[in-house]
């Protein structure tokens, strides 16, 4: 009896390493932005990382249910004296899947974490250039895939506190 268990077991394992491997993983797109065309010093600028999900698949939330699951987390680096806000995560979806016998805590479709980024008044450099981590666990709804790294090279030239600044991107972060 112990045989024919280990012989079960093994084809199991082994017809799940082959669906993972044949799942295709999606093409996830990550772009970074701000919310003006330049940040003035010693004021703040509104700035986010889009995540856009194929249909069909999802990412697990910066919260997931299950310890399993890997959290979409960002961690965002500046230059020196350059502040970052916390990253605002949105509120995700409750949603039940095959693999799963409990609802799962996840992002869909179009992402948008959003954070601040202040400079200084002393700034003395011409750009800011941030460099935003990603990491993301994609699934559909038969298999999780192996988490991702994403690199994000955000950068937006500086100008004077006094300086006009135009509004750019509200698709993004609402308004004009």
């Amino acid at each position: 009896m112990k045989s024919i268990s280990r012989i079960f077991l093994t084809i199991t394992v082994a017809l799940f390493v082959q669906a993972v491997a044949s799942a295709q993983s999606p093409n996830i797109g990550v772009n970074g932005y701000f919310a003006n065309d330049k940040a003035q010093k010693g004021r703040i600028v509104q700035a986010a990382i889009v995540i856009d999900i194929p249909s069909g698949y999802h990412i697990n939330s910066n919260r997931p249910l299950e310890s399993f699951l890997i959290p979409t987390s960002l961690k965002v680096e500046a230059p020196g004296g350059v502040r970052v806000g916390v990253v605002m995560y949105p509120r995700a979806a409750l949603r039940k899947f095959k693999f799963s016998q409990k609802q799962l805590s996840v992002y869909e479709n179009k992402v948008i974490l959003r954070f601040s980024v202040t400079v200084p008044a002393n700034y003395s450099s011409g750009s800011v250039d941030l460099k935003g981590h990603l990491r993301l666990q994609s699934c559909n709804d038969e298999v999780c895939f192996p988490p991702k790294n994403f690199d994000q090279n955000m950068q937006i030239d500086v100008t004077g506190a006094s300086d006009r600044v135009k509004r750019v991107n509200g698709w993004v972060f609402g308004g004009r």
